[in-house]
């Protein structure tokens, strides 16, 4: 319903602005996505960039600037790198912005639809361009139910689509990535195990960030990703009857802090 929702509008709309996460830039692109826009002029944001291992992103970027996109990275949560988004639509437009004052028509407005998966920050970019609290917004997936259209600028016009996943992951690693990111519904998912494959992340490549966040002295090297949960669920005196490790409190705390850049800003996936 969300994809013909969208292939229907897209004749509105002048330009797209397909969000991607700056921790998964992989992952969170929707494959359908690139179909639906065919030749549709388009700009890659990678959101949420103050999460994301800066270093990484850099990497993305350039990445995608050598595939031939339209790419900006910018936080949604700062506004840092919001400005960007206005110059590029003028930049990536300047032949129609040029037809048009040729043909009288310089203030004709412009439409731009916002496409992604969940949880990207489709609504909070709609607002931080339009300063006010237009779009509902908040850290969960599924918030936006249907088409809105609102007005950011005295040239610009927003289109906010729902977010939408694709029928089947074709690697199990993107559907971990998009769990643990919070693009998927956390009461849906099994998230003691999302979160033991995320320590078993964080301790490949990010394990000083993990000793420091949760004490560790050490990150015992033949331990198991699950037996690296219940050591951070024991650190932080997660415990139950019997002194067994509540390992669903102890998950949960750790996508938690993980999502809220509490552990540091941390990238799941490199170009």
């Amino acid at each position: 319903k969300a994809r013909r929702l969208i292939e229907e509008s897209m004749s509105a709309v002048d330009i797209v602005y397909e969000l991607i996460d700056a921790r998964i830039p992989f992952s969170s692109q929707n494959p359908d996505i690139s179909s639906i826009l065919s030749n549709k002029p388009s700009i890659l944001i990678m959101t949420k960039s103050s999460l994301a291992d800066p270093a990484v992103t850099e990497r993305w970027t350039e990445k995608f600037i050598s595939e031939g996109r339209n790419v900006i990275a910018l936080d949604i949560v700062t506004g840092e790198g919001m400005s960007r988004v206005k110059t590029e639509t003028r930049r990536v437009l300047a032949e129609k912005l040029r037809r048009n004052a040729e043909r009288g028509m310089a203030g004709k407005r412009i439409s731009a639809m916002i496409l992604g998966v969940p949880n990207v920050g489709k609504s909070s970019l709609m607002n931080k361009l339009s300063g006010t609290k237009k779009a509902s917004v908040e850290n969960r997936p599924g918030v936006t139910r249907g088409k809105q259209w609102v007005s950011v600028s005295d040239w610009l016009d927003l289109l906010d689509m729902p977010g939408i996943l694709w029928g089947k992951f074709g690697d199990r690693t993107v559907g971990e990535n998009l769990a643990m990111t919070g693009a998927i519904k956390d009461d849906v998912l099994d998230c003691c195990e999302i979160a033991a494959v995320l320590c078993g992340r964080l301790r490949r490549d990010y394990p000083e960030l993990l000793r420091e966040r949760y004490k560790l002295s050490e990150i015992p090297e033949d331990a198991t990703d699950g037996e690296l949960l219940e050591l951070i669920g024991r650190k932080r005196g997660f415990l139950v009857r019997g002194g067994d490790v509540d390992y669903e409190r102890a998950a949960d705390m750790l996508l938690d802090e993980f999502r809220g850049c509490k552990i540091g800003r941390i990238s799941l996936e490199r170009p």
